[in-house]
């Protein structure tokens, strides 16, 4: 809890920040009512700004580089003002969706930025930062669906226009407290996140969290779908759902993970924690007619991804000597671009072969997720401190055998 004001300005602007992913789940089947949009057009609203957001962060350490982590931070806050407002006054789905695509622009150049500005600044080493960054996320994750339900009880446009306020304080926090401009790392070139994806460390953890994120977002995207079809598709209700799903999320991600992975390999808690994610799917999938059960297995999906965001950000941070800009956009890069297929693809799937059948095919990328992780455990073993640890022995009997 011992940190310096920017990271904390960093933090409370990423809580902020994250709440733009969870806050149209409440407000989804009110859209898609009032604008009378399909389903596949309404899961769009997520596509495009997880696409948006993803393929941007491939460019955002080349930007950040050299224009500072303060001003790439600012500048995607703006955007982010700019464009959810927009959103909020748009007159049709397709409008939203486009608006939503910017947002994603704005998100990238801000989210990219403020985990290596986390990473880099905070005290306690980069395990102790990427956990408060989760958190973060967590928080905000929990925070986003709670307000688009409040909000979004009077009006689907609400949610865009609060969000839109709180970014603004956001940039306001980050250019009263971050003062000082964090050291600025060596430019790097435009290519350098994509080159680091040949990395058999960072590439086995960005294939991980491809399927690993298309599992994370059907359960977030086209559960409100579901619950609706048993009459609990208002916003404050589903609001308070997701809520308890992002409170869990958060406590998981700050306390359960580090109690594991202190105690055993990063890889290990992911090889136990995947498939656990994916029976859990095959429940909902098997009990969705049953609201409680359903309601239930959405909050215990959240305690699993908790655990799983922090040990896969973890694994790809250290998984490398990359600078850690570049490790942070080639991840970030791949990692929102697998949710981004996602939701529409579940709807597709849905209209195929029955509403709750998303579920299943959850648990199929998900234990696909698993299974990189197992034959890729070779190219992971510096993400769990083993290479480290060798060396450190290595470096020991020399100087034992030159004594």
């Amino acid at each position: 809890m011992k940190q310096p004001m920017a990271v904390w300005a960093v933090a409370f602007a990423a809580v902020v920040s994250f709440m733009g992913i969870g806050l149209v789940d409440p407000i989804l089947p009110a859209i898609a009512n009032d604008l009378h949009a399909t389903q596949v057009e309404t899961e769009l609203l997520f596509t495009t700004y997880l696409a948006i957001t993803g393929l941007a962060m491939f460019f955002t350490s080349w930007v950040s580089t050299r224009i500072g982590a303060k001003k790439t931070l600012l500048i995607g806050l703006a955007v982010i003002v700019v464009f959810a407002a927009l959103a909020g006054a748009s007159g049709s789905v397709d409008q939203i969706i486009g608006f939503r695509a910017g947002w994603g622009l704005g998100n990238a150049l801000f989210i990219s930025t403020a985990l290596a500005t986390i990473v880099g600044a905070a005290s306690g080493g980069a395990a102790a930062a990427i956990v408060l960054y989760e958190a973060a996320l967590g928080l905000g994750i929990a925070i986003g669906p709670l307000l688009g339900g409040l909000l979004g009880s009077t009006s689907w446009r609400a949610p865009f226009f609060g969000t839109a306020v709180l970014m603004a304080i956001a940039f306001i926090v980050i250019v009263v407290m971050l003062r000082t401009e964090p050291e600025r790392p060596a430019p790097t070139k435009l290519t350098a996140p994509f080159r680091a994806l040949a990395t058999p460390g960072l590439g086995v953890m960005a294939a991980a969290a491809v399927f690993y994120n298309m599992g994370f977002f059907v359960l977030l995207a086209w559960s409100p779908f579901v619950l609706e079809a048993h009459g609990m598709g208002s916003a404050i209700t589903l609001g308070l759902i997701f809520c308890g799903w992002g409170v869990a999320l958060a406590i998981t991600s700050v306390w359960v993970a580090p109690f594991l992975t202190a105690r055993m390999r990063r890889t290990t808690v992911l090889k136990a924690t995947l498939p656990a994610l994916a029976v859990v799917m095959l429940l909902a999938w098997a009990f969705a007619e049953s609201v409680p059960a359903l309601i239930a297995l959405i909050i215990v999906g959240g305690l699993l991804l908790g655990i799983l965001n922090t040990v896969l950000t973890e694994c790809s941070m250290e998984a490398t000597d990359l600078p850690r800009p570049v490790a942070s956009s080639a991840y970030s890069g791949v990692r929102f671009i697998g949710g981004a297929v996602a939701p529409p693809l579940a709807a597709l799937v849905a209209g195929w072969f029955g509403l709750a059948t998303p579920f299943a095919f959850a648990a199929i990328v998900v234990l696909i997720s698993a299974a990189i992780v197992v034959f890729g455990s070779k190219a992971l073993r510096r993400a769990d401190g083993v290479e480290i640890e060798e060396l450190e022995s290595a470096e020991a009997i020399a100087l034992g055998d030159a004594d």
